[in-house]
């Protein structure tokens, strides 16, 4: 029997059908039988103990201009559907984690994707560090002091906002630049988080590699090449995709996390290596399907799929309806 599926995300309208991991989710969804429903953050609310979204009855369909077609919102009890994929993108703030709360809320036979409870606990640039040892030299902190020590230590440095995505807010500082100083200002002026500071690996010259985890296991993997005038290697902002083979640290990482991954809830997850190093856990909102897909000649969201409805059999087998977060 299909299943009704709640997809948690921006826009309809401002989906790219090229390179949207969400899209080719929800195609898979339909070519399953899935009944799809969506709804922005902003949807989303809390009302006499249960959770509910104002959402929108929806299909998806690759044709560039006319992408989906919706139907007029209607109120939508969460706990109604089978399955909600949270796949709005970060920052990751106090309405991203505002949501992550308000669907640990709903009943554990709702299968929500990822994990809310392990999503809030896991901020890309933060969670990484429970597997330091496999990290460049990293600093976090708030602390000019602190960061122009790191520098010294080790020269042209990767400065962030630790909250940031995408590549927004990146900046290569190199040994000898005086920029510094004006750098911190400008960020602190307007960031209330730490700055994540790491090490420049001139490996990613050759590429930033993004492996696709499945329930914790790689399943693909994608090689984002920086253009000649940027350090970022994002795909949104210039990157050019190469096809990227798993090598032996590549597939040590991936068995490195792998356990932790599948014991959180995490099944579709983005990690990010430069250089054997591993610099990101992403979990909010991983992308990388589709040129994946388009290199190897895959469909990973096939793959998530099995993943989901594995689980969620598992779950309903399992577990009574009680709340999640008592479950």
């Amino acid at each position: 029997m299909g299943l009704r599926v709640a997809i948690q995300m921006d826009p309809l309208e401002s989906i790219h059908i090229e390179t949207d991991s969400t899209f080719v989710l929800g195609l898979e969804a339909q070519r399953r039988g899935h009944q799809l429903f969506h709804y922005t953050p902003l949807d989303l609310h809390w009302r006499d103990g249960r959770v509910y979204a104002t959402a929108r009855p929806f299909v998806f369909r690759r044709e560039q201009g006319a992408h989906f077609t919706a139907e007029p919102p209607q109120p939508l009890d969460l706990a109604s559907v089978d399955v909600v994929l949270m796949r709005q993108d970060p920052p990751f703030n106090l309405a991203y984690i505002s949501a992550t709360h308000l669907l640990d809320r709903l009943p554990s036979r709702v299968l929500v994707v990822n994990d809310p409870t392990a999503v809030r606990n896991a901020p890309e640039k933060l969670f990484v560090t429970a597997f330091h040892d496999l990290m460049p030299p990293t600093l976090i902190t708030y602390d000019l002091a602190e960061i122009k020590a790191f520098q010294r230590e080790h020269g042209d440095i990767v400065v962030k906002p630790l909250y940031g995505a995408g590549g927004s807010g990146v900046f290569l500082i190199r040994r000898e630049d005086v920029n510094l100083n004006s750098l911190h200002e400008l960020l602190r002026s307007f960031l209330d988080e730490p700055l994540m500071v790491q090490k420049y690996l001139p490996e990613v010259r050759r590429g930033d590699k993004r492996i696709v985890l499945i329930d914790g296991r790689p399943a693909g993997a994608v090689n984002r090449i920086p253009p000649a005038d940027d350090a970022r290697a994002n795909l949104h902002v210039g990157g050019r995709p190469e096809r990227a083979v798993l090598d032996e640290r590549d597939l040590w990482i991936c068995e490195r996390i792998g356990p932790c991954l599948r014991e959180q809830g995490l099944i579709f997850v983005g990690i990010d290596v430069i250089g054997g190093y591993l610099t990101e856990i992403n979990v909010t909102s991983p992308t990388g399907l589709q040129e994946i897909n388009r290199l190897e000649g895959r469909r990973l969201e096939a793959e998530i799929w099995d993943a989901i409805e594995r689980r969620l059999g598992e779950r309903r087998a399992g577990e009574g309806s009680g709340v999640r977060a008592e479950g």
